[in-house]
């Protein structure tokens, strides 16, 4: 079945010109309400045109192939797959347009792993109001946005994390290991083989000189990996 990709109407007349060299954005989220909520506060943005709406992460792809819009804004939690994954994948098919991640996790190592995967921005929902058209002007500057309620955490775990030379995935991995899930459920989250994760599960241990669950249970907590 083809991905159903909801297209913005066309403009009136009036807008014609200031829709001209306005921000073209897509707007990513499995709930219709988030996105119509999202549409009004960036409709009232002068220069931020939403040109499409997308459901899941193959009307992503669609869209973004469609429309080769200057931002896309995606929810971390989509229903076919891992967003965190597809980042990387959009930026290969589209360079041109950059990422904006809105999501409700707060926890650090998310934002490091999105960011790592090649997102610009990374907004919280609750924060969205305020925070999203500017979230997406940064990003059209080609400049990096994170909440500023999760930018001094973010910056204390790169600091931590650096010492021990844990990759972004590698992080995201430990953080799911350490919330109890197994290795065939982080594989299935993440879209990678069971292998992989065992592969990254060897590293990290090797990396931290641990040997048990519990005690990356620990260095998780330690760290702020997981939310409280």
């Amino acid at each position: 079945m083809r991905a159903h990709l909801h297209l913005a109407p066309a403009a009136s007349d009036g807008r014609a010109a200031q829709i001209a060299s306005a921000i073209r954005v897509v707007l990513a989220d499995d709930h219709t309400a988030m996105r119509r909520s999202l549409r009004m506060v960036l409709e009232h943005e002068p220069n931020i045109e939403v040109v499409a709406e997308a459901h899941d992460l193959a009307s992503v792809v669609r869209g973004v192939e469609d429309c080769q819009p200057d931002v896309l804004v995606l929810d971390l939690t989509m229903p076919d797959g891992s967003s965190v994954q597809a980042i990387g994948e959009i930026r290969e098919r589209a360079p041109a347009t950059q990422i904006v991640v809105l999501t409700m996790d707060d926890s650090p190592a998310c934002a490091q792993s999105s960011l790592g995967a090649g997102a610009l921005g990374y907004v919280l929902k609750e924060l969205a109001d305020g925070e999203l058209p500017d979230a997406i002007r940064a990003a059209v500057r080609g400049e990096q946005y994170i909440s500023p309620s999760l930018g001094v955490r973010l910056g204390e775990l790169d600091s931590s994390l650096a010492e021990d030379r844990l990759t972004p995935r590698e992080v995201e991995v430990l953080r799911l290991i350490a919330l109890g899930h197994t290795s065939v459920e982080i594989a299935r989250k993440l879209q990678l083989s069971p292998r992989t994760i065992e592969t990254h599960r060897a590293h990290i241990l090797s990396k931290l000189g641990m040997a048990t669950r519990a005690q990356l249970v620990r260095y998780a907590l330690s760290r702020g990996l997981l939310k409280a």
